[in-house]
């Protein structure tokens, strides 16, 4: 048994909190190590404790539980700190993020990690961060920070650029990419593909078939993938069982696939020559092309936004079932198979010094990337081990490519130290850069809104 302490901040989320604590739960060699849940909400912090209570005695997991409405109170010996944390109400901000544009003309094409949306949403969640890593710095300066929140790239960067805390971001959008090629190679690799529209669209009704098929893909392929977190790019696709080089097939396949699925991936691997990984939903967030309002190629390439209705019903029945599983009234077995996105897999070798290879990772790059910047936060195949986490150095990527990356970089950094400092130059700067912006003064304009909307969150602003 390996006898850490982990915190995690974010506990009472009915979708995080939920597969987090249960897939630690599920580990054998976690076994009696500490567990610290930490929810500014006591409510669903309730919630998910007294499951974690009923796991923890039928799992026989002999874990020391506690629970925390701030995360100072549990940062004590941690070895890794856990979090998923959003300023809260999600759905409602991140509508108000959409909307505010919209007003002067920008129509975003999903508004959470990049655009003006990007900026709106990053810069609330930065303070609380660095609040905890601060924190961390004080009282536990060796414990990795595993950090689940969007906008991913972004947050990274100002934990690694602000703190001195080690930091890893961790994301399950590979596995879109393994659902489309493994979708795409059905027939060559024997993947029964369930009945149904299949996206890479962030849809409850369509998003769990395609991970049917990408689970099925993860035994067959690897994916070498790197970039940027939501706009990876596929460099190397390789039969498991031969090493063979699939990409020519695969290509060929693509080629002749259903031209209405994933259009924009579509166009972009035609123009760019290397699939994107993260599907239509995510890309669109960080191209130049989608947003036009006399083309209005939304329509074209059919980039729906997030249903922030739909989700915010399901955080609702997702706390009701978590209630219905800590009181005994629902079963828990379903529980044993949810996946942690790779947070368990880290803690348990990197506490028991073993060895792990795991498919994406959002690091600092340390020469991962070689034509993207030093330092600059970037997504790529990961090793974990005793040592801590450490990344594969991959091929360069195509010149054009690193040009798309190195810009949202550029804008990344403009709008973490914007958001650290309360500069409004460099938030202007970061809305110029940004693909979606075209005119200075509607940037203006949107600025001025978002501080004035989000005077409560931005105070460094004023």
């Amino acid at each position: 048994m390996l006898l850490t302490k982990i915190v995690v901040i974010g506990a009472g989320s009915a979708v995080f909190g939920l597969n987090t604590v249960s897939a630690l739960m599920n580990s054998e060699q976690l076994r009696g190590s500490q567990l610290a849940l930490v929810d500014r909400n006591a409510e669903t912090l309730d919630l998910i404790a007294r499951l974690a209570k009923r796991l923890n005695r039928e799992w026989d997991a002999q874990m020391a539980i506690t629970t925390h409405t701030h995360h100072t109170e549990a940062l004590d010996g941690a070895a890794f700190v856990i979090s998923a944390i959003e300023v809260p109400p999600r759905e409602t901000l991140w509508r108000s993020d959409y909307e505010i544009p919209l007003k002067h003309g920008v129509r975003q094409p999903y508004a959470e990690n990049g655009g003006p949306g990007g900026f709106a949403h990053a810069a609330r969640n930065i303070g609380p961060v660095l609040e905890i890593a601060r924190d961390m710095e004080q009282t536990c300066p060796d414990a990795w920070f595993l950090n689940f929140t969007n906008p991913m790239m972004r947050i990274c960067d100002a934990v690694a650029r602000y703190s001195q805390i080690k930091v890893v971001g961790l994301c399950h959008q590979i596995y879109a990419g393994y659902g489309m090629v493994g979708l795409v190679l059905a027939d060559y690799l024997g993947i029964d593909v369930p009945e149904g529209r299949i996206s890479a669209h962030a849809d409850p009704e369509t998003w769990p078939r395609l991970m049917q098929v990408a689970i099925q893909a993860l035994e067959h392929i690897e994916i070498q993938a790197a970039g940027l977190n939501h706009f990876t790019w596929m460099l190397d696709l390789r039969d498991k069982r031969t090493g063979e080089d699939l990409y020519p097939v695969f290509a060929q396949l693509w080629a002749e696939f259903d031209a209405s699925f994933e259009p924009l991936t579509r166009r972009v691997y035609d123009a760019f020559g290397r699939f994107p990984i993260p599907g239509d939903g995510h890309l669109c967030e960080y191209l130049p092309w989608v947003s036009d309002p006399i083309t209005r190629p939304w329509e074209k390439y059919d980039i729906s936004l997030y249903d922030w209705d739909v989700w915010d019903q399901r955080r609702g029945r997702g706390h009701d079932e978590i209630a219905r599983m800590g009181d005994g009234r629902m079963a828990i077995d379903h529980l044993r198979d949810v996946n942690s996105e790779g947070a368990v897999e880290l803690i348990e070798t990197v506490a028991g010094a073993g060895h792990h290879y795991h498919m994406a990772v959002n690091l600092p790059n340390q020469s991962y990337i070689t034509n993207l910047p030093e330092g600059a936060v970037v997504e790529v195949p990961g090793l974990f081990s005793g040592i801590g986490v450490s990344g594969v150095a991959m091929e360069l990527l195509p010149e054009p490519i690193a040009e798309l990356c190195r810009r949202e970089i550029t804008v990344t950094r403009l709008c973490v130290d914007a958001a650290v400092h309360g500069d409004r130059q460099a938030a202007l700067q970061c809305l110029l850069l940004d693909p979606v912006t075209t005119d200075i003064d509607v940037a203006q304009r949107i600025l001025d809104d978002y501080l004035e909307a989000y005077r409560e969150h931005l105070s460094q602003f004023w």
